[in-house]
């Protein structure tokens, strides 16, 4: 599952402490009203009742679950003035007397909710004997969300959609919509919140699992509050030392140059797209002299119609389909129809990426959060000089820092930015053909993580849950509460998907 974030102003991307109240302790007791969401015996706990949890049905998923919200000040150091919901959505484990430790997902983004991704099914295996724990970080799904439908790209009107825009323009429009102080809906502030829901429902200690920038979140919490963390799973690994989106085109670059080598040395592929990587060249050289002019008929609704395609947009297209290496299987054949003036390919894959991120994530959250944590820590000679030589080039980086400039400042401790250093056993995990979080900066994180293992998976890309290895490797951490005897060993048969060669699929 894609947990990134396609666009922001047409550029795809990624992916401090305040200490709570005194009194916030029995204000989470008092504030807890869970409502509006099925329930098993093993969540008939007393914290489950003293809480008022309530039985609810998500979107998507046919478990039984329990739903509801916490109040929490949107302003925590001061403890007063306006407070915002946090959604909570607890899965309970089967078993009948299940572990008393159970598992928080922090999602991607920034800005995504983690109660409307669907990754349960994956953790049928941890569920058998953990509850399973989503919290809508504030800023994103019904946690006072930071939405705004100028920042999302049109899901009707092809011209809309792949509009040539930046964030900056609409940010002032935006902030006037939202009943919320900006500055405060940063990862070390959230993580506080988190910490005053695991309170409120009565677990000691919790296991973490984040994928994406809730792996930033996820060590942050870590610090923050390292008592409380039993294990910890890193998918996608955004350690602190990485700035979005500043090396997100060095990373894409290597992505899209391990798929155009794989398909030059993969007989088959080459043989339907030969030269593909000079004809795509020759593609973007077009797009920059002159933006495409492009009628087709729109995919879902049939009727014919007109739109602008700039390189950048084009561009920012491509990297979200790098994400995953299935989707990615159909580059080539979009790549060869793209540089034929064929454009159906690549309007067609654009567009299936399109609704589940929208339903997903807050953009105004991703811009709470980079504004305050990346974009003042990088200047934009540091863009040119890591977008050096790739396709991509700096506009990732130039204009997050256009959009910066019109959000207001917030503050993150001066010790945000470096690395956290922790003996939790912490399982890290990295997907070969990763464009965003590749497996170079699992490395990094794993280097003050004392107590660690790093494991990269072949031909797979952002997050690593789609392996059945991965999934076994994270319920053997959470089982023994350790890294130790785990293999670094995962899905050694596992390798990119054959690459489409028409939309039959791969020639067997």
């Amino acid at each position: 599952m894609r947990q990134g974030l396609p666009r922001a102003g047409g550029w795809p991307l990624v992916t401090g402490g305040i200490l709570s109240h005194p009194l916030a302790a029995l204000a989470v007791l008092a504030a807890l009203s869970l409502t509006g969401c099925s329930r098993s015996s093993s969540a008939e706990t007393a914290s489950a009742r003293r809480m008022g949890l309530k039985p609810c049905r998500l979107d998507g998923v046919a478990a039984q679950t329990l739903c509801g919200t916490l109040e929490v000040f949107e302003d925590r150091a001061a403890a007063k003035g306006r407070k915002i919901p946090l959604r909570v959505v607890v899965v309970p484990a089967l078993a009948s007397q299940p572990k008393e430790d159970p598992l928080f997902f922090l999602a991607g983004g920034p800005g995504q909710a983690a109660s409307r991704t669907r990754i349960l099914p994956a953790l049928d295996r941890i569920r058998r004997q953990r509850d399973i724990v989503f919290v809508d970080q504030r800023g994103t799904g019904d946690s006072h969300p930071l939405d705004c439908d100028a920042l999302n790209p049109s899901r009707t009107s092809l011209a809309e959609r792949f509009e040539d825009r930046e964030d900056a323009d609409v940010i002032p429009q935006c902030r006037k919509g939202w009943d919320a102080d900006e500055r405060l809906y940063t990862t070390s502030i959230a993580m506080d919140d988190l910490d005053d829901v695991r309170a409120a429902l009565g677990y000691r200690q919790v296991n973490l699992w984040g994928i994406s920038y809730g792996t930033r979140a996820a060590l942050v919490y870590m610090r923050q509050h390292p008592d409380r963390v039993r294990t910890a799973i890193l998918d996608g690994v955004a350690p602190m030392g990485q700035y979005l989106p500043l090396y997100a085109a060095r990373d894409g670059q290597r992505a899209l140059d391990l798929l155009l080598d794989a398909c030059a040395k993969d007989g088959v592929c080459a043989k339907a797209y030969p030269d593909l990587r000079a004809r795509t060249e020759g593609l973007l050289a077009k797009l920059e002299a002159a933006p495409a002019k492009v009628h087709l008929a729109h995919p879902r609704t049939g009727v014919p119609e007109d739109f602008t395609l700039t390189r950048r947009v084009f561009l920012s297209e491509l990297f979200s389909l790098l994400y995953s290496p299935d989707v990615a299987s159909l580059v080539p054949l979009m790549l060869d129809r793209a540089a034929k003036d064929d454009w159906t390919p690549f309007v067609a894959l654009s567009l299936g990426l399109t609704d589940e991120v929208a339903r997903t994530t807050s953009r105004g959250m991703f811009l709470a959060v980079v504004c305050a944590e990346d974009a003042p820590f990088f200047t934009e000679e540091d863009a040119e000089r890591e977008a050096k030589g790739t396709w991509f080039g700096p506009r990732m980086a130039l204009d997050i820092k256009r959009a910066c400039a019109k959000w207001p400042q917030a503050n993150v401790p001066p010790s945000f930015r470096e690395p956290v250093k922790s003996d939790i056993p912490t399982l890290l995990l990295s997907g070969e053909l990763d464009p965003v979080t590749p497996p170079p900066w699992g490395e990094e994180a794993k280097r003050t993580l004392t107590h660690s293992l790093h494991v990269v998976v072949p031909g797979l890309g952002h997050n690593t849950v789609g392996a059945d290895c991965a999934r076994t490797l994270m319920a053997d951490v959470l089982t023994r509460g350790s890294v130790e005897g785990l293999t670094p060993d995962c899905g050694a048969g596992l390798k990119r998907p054959p690459f489409f060669t028409s939309f039959a699929g791969p020639v067997p």
